[in-house]
C-alpha cells in the first residue's frame, strides 16, 4: 500500500548529508518536527521547523536525557491510522501523526573505542561516565516504534541510509511502498540489535556465559573452503593490516592467516611499522591448512627464512608466510624463489617490496596491531563453542627425567612447546637450535604422529642427534619416549597428566634423558 508521508520527525546525531533530505522534504510540504541541534541545523537552512517541545509541553530536561520519550511522541509513530480507536485517541490528546522518523544512535563504539585509545596512550583507564552517557535511549526506542509501525511509517537510523531516501523522496514525490517501509524497517531492526550488542559486550566481563556477536559490513567470499560452498567474513581487517599487493583474500587465505597470526604472536614484540627494523631474533613461519610446516629463530629475517624453509620446502609450496621482523631485499629474492599465497609482516622495504610485487596475485599483508580476543568461537551442531583462547606456553617447569636440561636444551624446549601448541592434535614437534626439523599433527595415536615426525626429519636430511621433542599432551606409555631417544633425542617436553606417566618418567631416568613437566596441556582439534 503506498503512502504519502505528511510528517516527519528529525533528531540525529550527525547533520552531514541531511541537507539535501531536509530540502527536498521542505520542497515536498512536509511538516518537520525536530529537536536540539538538529533543530538548529535545520533553520541555519532557512527551513521551517516544529520543536518537540511544541508537542510534549516540555523542555529538553535532565541534561538532554529526556527529550522525546513522551506520550505525544511516541503515540505519533506508533498510532495505527486504520485503528478507529487509535485515530480518535489521538485527536484527544492533540498527537500528531508522524510518517517519518529520521534518528540515529549516539556513537556508543566509537566513544568506547576512543577511550580505549586514549587509555593505551596515557596508561590510564576508561573514563566510564563519558561512555555511559553515549548510550542512546530515546533513539533505540523511536527507531524501534517507528519500524514496529512499518505499515504506516518510514524509519531511516543510519546516514548510510540518506541517500537511499534521498532518491526516494526525489523519485517518489514522498510517496512510499509498503516493501519500501519494510525494507526500512528490517535495516532498523539490524541496527539497534547491533547496538545493544555492543553495549552488553561492554557491561559483560571476558568469559560470560552469553554468546553475544554483532558485526556489521560482512565481505562477500569468492566461495568457501570449496568452489560449491559459499562464505562470507564478518570482520574488519583493515584495523589489523595494510593489504600492499595481491588479490582478495579468500575463506581459505583468512584461516590460514588466523593460524598464522596466532603462532607469531607467541614471539613478536614489534611495534607496527613505526617502530620499524628487525627485532634481536626474527621469527619467520610458514603455515600451510592451518599447521605450522616450517618455523625457525635466528639474528637475521634472511636467516629464519632459510632455516624455516628447510624445514619442509615441499609442503611450503603454496603456503602463508609470517615473521615478526622487516622484509628487506635479500630475504625477498630468497621469498620469491617459491609460490606462496600471502605473507605478513610488519615492516617492508620499499626495494623488497618492488621484488614481491611483481607478481599481482601475491597478497602482502603489513601487520598494523595483533588482533585482540580474549574467546575464540566454532560453530558445532547449529549452535556455538566459545572458549578462552590458549594463552601461556607452561603453568610449571618441573625437571621430571635422568638430568637437568642444559641451557641449550632448555632454549629449544620452549620454543618446541609453542610450536606444538600450534599444530592440531595429536601432535609432536620436533626441534633442534630453536629450528622446526619434523612434526607430526592430526593423527589419531600420538605414536603415529612421533613417527610422521621422523620421517619428516628424515626426509629432509636432519640430523636428530641432539634434538628435543614436544608433545600436546601426555605420553600414555613410554613407547614415544623410547622411540624418540632411539632416533636421537635427548630432552621431552610434555603436560603430563597420564596415570601412567612413571613409565616415561623411569625410562628417561634409566637412559640419562632430561624430561620437562609442564602442567599445562595444548590440545587444538
Amino acid at each position: 500500500m503506498t503512502k504519502k508521508i505528511q510528517s516527519a520527525l528529525i533528531s540525529v546525531f550527525y547533520k552531514d548529508g541531511l541537507e539535501n533530505i531536509v530540502q527536498l522534504l521542505s520542497g515536498l510540504g512536509i511538516t518537520i518536527y525536530s529537536t536540539g541541534g538538529t533543530q538548529q541545523f535545520i533553520e541555519k537552512l532557512g527551513i521551517k521547523c516544529i520543536p518537540v517541545e511544541d508537542i510534549t509541553a516540555y523542555p529538553s530536561i535532565l541534561g538532554g536525557r529526556v527529550k522525546t520519550l513522551h506520550p505525544s511522541v511516541f503515540g505519533g509513530i506508533l498510532g495505527k491510522r486504520d485503528d478507529a480507536t487509535h485515530v480518535q485517541e489521538m485527536k484527544q490528546y492533540h498527537i500528531p501523526e508522524i510518517d517519518l522518523v529520521i534518528v540515529d544512535l549516539y556513537p556508543f563504539e566509537k566513544t568506547l573505542e576512543d577511550q580505549r585509545l586514549k587509555a593505551s596512550s596515557t596508561g590510564g583507564g576508561l573514563e566510564e561516565a563519558a561512555i555511559i552517557e553515549k548510550i542512546d535511549i530515546g533513539g533505540p526506542s523511536m527507531i524501534r516504534g517507528a519500524a514496529k509501525n512499518f505499515k504506516d511509517v518510514i524509519v531511516v537510523a543510519a546516514k548510510k541510509d540518506y541517500t537511499v531516501l534521498e532518491d526516494l523522496l526525489r523519485d517518489q514525490k514522498g510517496e512510499t511502498t509498503m516493501e519500501q517501509r519494510k525494507a526500512f524497517a528490517a535495516k532498523a531492526f539490524e541496527i539497534v540489535a547491533h547496538y545493544d550488542v555492543a553495549i552488553a559486550k561492554y557491561f559483560n566481563h571476558p568469559g560470560s556465559l552469553y554468546f553475544l556477536e554483532s558485526i556489521t559490513n560482512p565481505t562477500p567470499m569468492r566461495y568457501g573452503e570449496n568452489p560449491h560452498q559459499s562464505g562470507v567474513f564478518y570482520g574488519d581487517l583493515t584495523k589489523l593490516f595494510d593489504q600492499l599487493n595481491g588479490k582478495e583474500l579468500s575463506y581459505n587465505n583468512l584461516v590460514d592467516v588466523d593460524a598464522a597470526m596466532q603462532l607469531i604472536a607467541e614471539f613478536s614484540k614489534v611495534s607496527p611499522p613505526a617502530g620499524g627494523g628487525d627485532s634481536e631474533e626474527a621469527v619467520f613461519a610458514i603455515i600451510k591448512h592451518t599447521n605450522v610446516c616450517g618455523i625457525a629463530q635466528r639474528p637475521s629475517v634472511r636467516e629464519s627464512w632459510d632455516a624455516a624453509l628447510a624445514a619442509d620446502p615441499e609442503s611450503a609450496f603454496g603456503g602463508v608466510l609470517v615473521c615478526n621482523g622487516k622484509i628487506d631485499k635479500a630475504t625477498a629474492n630468497a621469498i620469491s624463489e617459491i609460490f606462496f599465497e600471502v605473507l605478513i609482516a610488519p615492516v617492508f622495504d620499499e626495494d623488497a617490496l618492488a621484488i614481491l610485487k611483481s607478481k599481482k596475485n601475491r597478497i602482502l599483508l603489513q601487520l598494523k596491531a595483533q588482533p585482540r580476543a580474549d574467546s575464540q568461537y566454532k560453530s558445532v551442531l547449529n549452535g556455538v563453542l566459545i572458549q578462552g583462547i590458549d594463552k601461556g606456553n607452561y603453568a610449571e617447569w618441573k625437571e621430571a627425567g635422568g638430568r637437568e636440561t642444559s641451557a641449550g636444551e632448555k632454549e629449544d624446549l620452549v620454543f618446541a612447546n609453542l610450536v606444538c601448541k600450534h599444530l592440531k592434535s595429536n601432535a609432536i614437534a620436533l626441534v633442534k637450535n630453536r629450528q622446526l626439523i619434523g612434526k607430526g599433527c592430526g593423527q589419531t595415536s600420538r605414536i603415529d604422529s612421533l613417527r610422521q615426525a621422523i620421517e619428516k626429519a628424515r626426509q629432509f636430511n636432519f640430523d636428530l642427534k641432539d634434538a628435543v621433542m614436544a608433545s600436546d599432551a601426555f605420553f600414555p606409555f613410554n613407547d614415544s619416549v623410547k622411540l624418540g631417544h632411539e632416533a636421537g633425542i635427548t630432552a621431552f617436553i610434555q603436560p603430563g597428566g597420564s596415570i601412567r606417566d612413571n613409565d616415561s618418567i623411569e625410562y628417561c631416568k634409566q637412559n640419562g634423558l632430561a624430561m620437562v613437566i609442564t602442567g599445562m596441556r595444548h590440545f587444538k582439534h
